[in-house]
């Protein structure tokens, strides 16, 4: 009585096979047709046979199936997540370099839409190719640095800290080996691929070529960290990401600035100017750090702080405008006692003294001014403040002449000459 049911089964069995194998082939042929909608519908059909395929085949269907979604390129996001799930079903070893091809093929097609969207300013749609071209090839961990920066840019906050985080698990520094040489032609240093630098090298039209290593990216990525944690009001983890890359990197002072302008952003000035002067004597001939301690100084009411920290940092940095326009914007701040004393007075002799005196320490004041300005001005001949702020000083000092240039000047600007 048992016989009869095992032939049944047998030929149950060889006719499942014969299914799954015309079904395949429909697909497979399907797709070198490039009709991808009918190798889904095969696939499909084989589906539900997936219990009793034997593994060669299975490889066959995941490949296939990663094929069909993918559609050269024309799959959606969706698709191709898919995709990638399917061929990483795949276990023989058959189809080993094909689905490296595939996926090779897929990072290149991703990477190709991914930079469209970002040279349009779509960050948003950018990030997410960028991070599908990373799932693609998991080695590229660049590529996930990219799909974090760029979630940045749309303040996609939680998904830009997931991307980080698991940038931080996987250890990444973004530290990279960089190939150069001078074009011979320009004089300038270009960055190139070692291929390209050594024919360029040999063809004689680069000299000097030499290699080096990038800058790690990892003070950046904790930065991003830490104020996306400020930007969602977890100030204590913000300050716990900022300890723990310094602990491990205590001589990152880019590490320390960060952590400087996460107490700056919490409102903590003391710790902020702590930070800043703990950076000061780690790289002294930092004239932003100095400016920065100058505004610090200059909020809190220490004027001669103040001034002491913008005249280092002209000292360290002759060009740096803002130096300049604070110390003017300092200098100035003199005037507005002097205003209210003027306003309050009366109408005797002694009075009318007194406002003479007035007046001539609040011109004495603008005329301490118009050094700095004339500088900023001199560096950024654009720079609307500035121009607008030494106007109305030759205004008030009855410098007619100069008064009428500064005119003309800060209508040019405002007209876009």
């Amino acid at each position: 009585m048992k016989k009869p049911l095992i032939i049944a089964l047998a030929l149950s069995i060889s006719a499942f096979s014969f299914a799954q194998k015309k079904e395949l082939r429909a697909a497979e042929k399907a797709i070198k047709g490039n009709n991808f909608a009918e190798a889904k519908t095969a696939l499909n059909q084989v589906e539900p046979l997936m219990a009793s395929m034997d593994e060669k085949n299975k490889a066959k269907y995941y490949y296939l199936l990663g094929q069909a979604l993918y559609a050269n390129g024309a799959g959606s996001s969706e698709d191709i997540d898919k995709a990638l799930a399917s061929l990483n079903n795949v276990k023989s070893s058959a189809y080993e370099s094909d689905v490296l091809q595939l996926k090779q093929n897929m990072t290149n097609d991703i990477l190709t839409k991914g930079n469209a969207a970002y040279e349009k300013n779509d960050f948003s749609t950018a990030s997410k190719h960028f991070e599908h071209a990373y799932r693609t090839s998991e080695k590229d961990t660049l590529f996930l640095y990219y799909a974090a920066a760029t979630a940045v840019n749309v303040r996609e906050y939680d998904r830009a800290l997931k991307l980080y985080e698991e940038l931080k698990q996987l250890g990444y520094t973004g530290i990279q080996k960089e190939y150069f040489a001078t074009n011979v032609e320009t004089g300038q240093e270009e960055v190139l691929d070692k291929e390209s630098r050594d024919l360029y090298v040999r063809a004689k039209s680069h000299i000097k070529p030499g290699e080096r290593l990038t800058e790690s990216k990892k003070a950046e990525i904790v930065k991003n960290v830490a104020l996306i944690y400020v930007n969602q009001g977890d100030n204590e983890k913000a300050l716990e990401a900022m300890k723990d890359a310094r602990a491990e990197s205590p001589d990152d002072i880019n590490l320390l600035l960060s952590e400087a302008n996460v107490h700056f952003k919490m409102g903590n000035k003391e710790e902020f100017k702590k930070l800043l002067e703990e950076a000061t004597q780690k790289d002294p001939e930092n004239a932003e750090l100095q400016y920065n301690l100058g505004v610090i100084a200059a909020e809190s009411g220490d004027k001669e702080a103040a001034k002491r920290y913008y005249d280092k940092s002209i000292e360290l940095d002759p060009n740096y405008i803002n130096a300049y326009i604070n110390t003017a914007a300092l200098i100035l701040q003199g005037e507005q006692a002097l205003i209210e004393e003027m306003n309050n007075l009366g109408s005797s002799k002694k009075d009318d003294l007194r406002y003479d005196e007035l007046r001539k320490e609040r011109q004495d004041i603008y005329r301490s001014a118009i050094p700095y300005l004339d500088k900023a001005i001199a560096i950024d001949d654009k720079n609307i403040n500035a121009a607008k702020t030494l106007m109305n000083i030759y205004s008030v000092l009855g410098e007619t002449d100069k008064y009428k240039v500064l005119k003309q000047k800060v209508e040019a600007i405002e007209a876009g000459n």
